[in-house]
């Protein structure tokens, strides 16, 4: 953690003093200490430095932490209540439904509009309710197989949804394909605001069960012998863990592998126990996704890299060493 929470503090200061705009990093250090309560400093920025400062690059730094908190959180959720270690947030449909809720609003209204994210958010929301009442009405609630079946049913539905919509509304590709792939470049104050408090829920319901999932671990039948009800633990976990991840794909875009990648590494890391898995997933993945914006403005400066490109070049690797290493212990 102590580790963790270092490698976090230094992506965080990188994230603040590098940018298109060549400011002092004195200045900007003390820019930042200025807005801290009862700290009176002048940093010596005009006003246009210190809305760069303090209006973008502080605030994007922070989404970006929130964001890649909350999918790791969640993706290791899943992965605890599902008891498979490469599940991820979008697993029982969200991308899908955020997908065809965000097209829908970008054809109609623009990309520009903040109808935007709440529709995304609706779109998810929905989509993982429908999974989960059609995982419910087949047994799902006492199978976690019989529940992802449903959500890849629902996410092949709302997909092919999606698909139809964009070529009926060809002219609006471009702008659709630029929120799928991800961004935090028009990120704010107003963003963070919106997406705290769903972070926020997520975090503090899923901590609370993360005892609960170890419990799980050992199979549902042996969970129930001790006391536990694997469909209340489940319904609880999926339910926080997937407004957390509509709140991040409302103010982000579907920004991939972060939910697989962050908690298997700190599954790597420090063993299979949700007790040290989840907190772990918190800090590593808010460092994760800040250096991953770091790279995604800075690489091509002044032009950006989608976010969710340099999240699946990472990912696409990840996953060959994961294939590579678990044939090997096969063999």
């Amino acid at each position: 953690m102590a580790v963790s929470g270092a490698v976090l503090l230094a992506a965080a200061a990188a994230a603040i003093l590098i940018g298109p705009a060549a400011l002092s990093p004195g200045a900007v250090f003390k820019e930042v200490l200025s807005h801290v309560p009862f700290v009176h400093i002048d940093s010596g920025l005009d006003p246009r430095q210190s809305a760069i400062v303090w209006e973008l690059r502080v605030p994007r730094m922070v989404l970006a932490a929130l964001v890649g908190a909350t999918l790791s959180l969640a993706g290791g959720a899943y992965q605890g209540v599902f008891r498979n270690p490469l599940a991820d947030p979008y697993l029982l449909g969200v991308a899908a439904g955020a997908g065809l809720g965000a097209t829908v609003a970008i054809v109609s209204v623009g990309s520009g509009s903040a109808l935007v994210p709440v529709a995304a958010f609706v779109g998810a929301i929905g989509a993982v309710a429908a999974a989960y009442s059609l995982g419910s009405a087949a047994g799902g609630q006492r199978s976690g197989a019989t529940l992802i079946l449903a959500g890849v049913a629902v996410a092949a539905f709302l997909t092919a949804a999606q698909t139809f919509v964009q070529q009926q509304n060809a002219d609006s590709i471009r702008e659709v394909y630029s929120w799928i792939l991800g961004r935090l470049g028009t990120a704010g104050w107003s963003e963070v605001a919106l997406m705290t408090p769903y972070a926020v829920v997520s975090v503090t319901v899923i901590m609370v069960h993360r005892r609960l999932l170890d419990v799980l671990s050992v199979g549902e039948e042996e969970a129930r012998a001790l006391g536990v009800r694997p469909e209340r633990v489940r319904a609880a976990v999926v339910v926080a863990a997937t407004v957390g991840t509509a709140g991040a794909v409302a103010v982000s875009g579907l920004i991939g592998f972060v939910g697989i990648v962050v908690p298997h590494v700190v599954r790597l890391m420090v063993g299979a126990s949700y007790r040290a898995i989840l907190p772990l997933s918190i800090v590593c993945g808010s460092a994760f996704l800040v250096i991953a914006d770091l790279i995604a403005r800075s690489a091509l400066g002044p032009a950006e890299i989608p976010i969710g490109v340099i999240t699946a070049f990472v990912g696409g690797p990840f996953f060959l060493v994961v294939l590579r290493t678990s044939r090997r212990g096969v063999m």
